[in-house]
């Protein structure tokens, strides 16, 4: 047990450092090349925030742990929705720019959908995630277009979280490829040390694997989205807290889970397709109502979600 605790942890660190190497560099090359801040906001960031979750999915469905990989993403996904968003909402209440809202919730609703369908079918195999990286691909389209044409708080939004991640001015392309490729590598490797001890875990504490990847391996993923969203609330930024968990949401599912039922499809587990999934559809809708009326989240609204949060996981500790 006490091994497979250490395997965690120090999957989870070399997470952590991994995605936050390969961002800077990735983000750093793209001011290089001339890329818009905007765009690497929307791509390259939202891409290596996600990065702990794709690498551990990956590396769960590559061997044998569908529990741990479908888990990591709805676990992930009910995590930011209610853990995250509510600690946000505690500290300060968050107010809502209805018109970014508006689109990225129809976006969030739209790839629940599509992740609920996935899971319904029982594999989740090649076509289906090809339809989710497509819907993804869309999304960033879409977002991208409608934010340049009018240069919202949206787009100053995501251009911060480029700009959030400097590296010195004088940092050359070859020390920025190094930092991609060792972002790459620790996430790979920590990746595999999180799954190993992830499964060690489920076997020695007497549950399954998907309870483990729901939990576990899901809240330890969205470490940095909680950091992150922390952070920008104290900052007094709540959209920015807001915009993360949204965009994580739809990252998740549509590049994370796609990318992986392609390149390794995954086999439903009976439990997630019998009631996880269903709970993530009904905290999507629960957070889109929520926002909706009002344009606010309060602290009051907050700990409910934290409390929602609390019972959903002592449920799965003893289902």
């Amino acid at each position: 047990m006490t091994d497979a605790i250490l395997l965690v942890a120090g999957g989870l660190v070399l997470l952590a450092l991994g995605g936050e190497l390969l961002v800077r560099g990735a983000v750093g090359m793209a001011s290089r090349l001339g890329i818009s801040p905007l765009l690497a906001g929307l791509t390259i960031v939202g891409f290596g925030t996600s990065m702990p979750e794709l690498a551990t999915s990956i590396q769960a469905a590559l061997g044998g742990s569908p529990g741990i990989a479908l888990g990591n993403v709805v676990g992930s996904n009910i995590a930011n929705s209610l853990l995250i968003l509510g600690i946000s909402a505690i500290i300060m209440p968050i107010a809502v720019n209805p018109a970014s809202f508006k689109r990225d919730s129809i976006a969030m609703a739209v790839a629940t959908l599509l992740a609920t369908g996935a899971v319904m079918l029982g594999i989740i195999g090649v076509l289906p995630g090809i339809v989710l990286v497509a819907a993804l691909a869309g999304y960033v389209w879409w977002a991208y277009k409608s934010e340049s044409a009018s240069h919202d708080a949206e787009a100053h939004r995501h251009e911060a979280e480029a700009e959030d991640r400097p590296v010195p001015p004088d940092t050359g392309p070859v020390v920025l490829g190094g930092m991609i490729i060792a972002g790459l590598a620790a996430a790979i490797f920590g990746a595999g040390l999180l799954v190993d001890g992830a499964t060690v875990l489920a076997s020695a504490a007497g549950v399954s694997e998907s309870v483990i990847g729901l939990t576990v391996v899901a809240i330890g993923t969205s470490l940095p989205e909680l950091i992150a969203c922390v952070i920008a609330v104290i900052r007094k930024h709540g959209d920015v807290a807001l915009g993360n968990v949204v965009g994580s949401n739809i990252y998740n599912i549509c590049g994370i889970l796609g990318l992986t039922a392609i390149i390794q499809p995954i086999e439903v587990p009976a439990e997630i397709a019998r009631f996880d999934i269903w709970v993530l559809v009904a905290v999507t809708a629960l957070l889109i109502v929520q926002l909706r009326s009002g344009w606010r989240l309060s602290r009051l609204e907050g700990a409910l979600l934290v409390v929602l949060y609390a019972g959903y996981t002592v449920f799965l500790a003893l289902r």
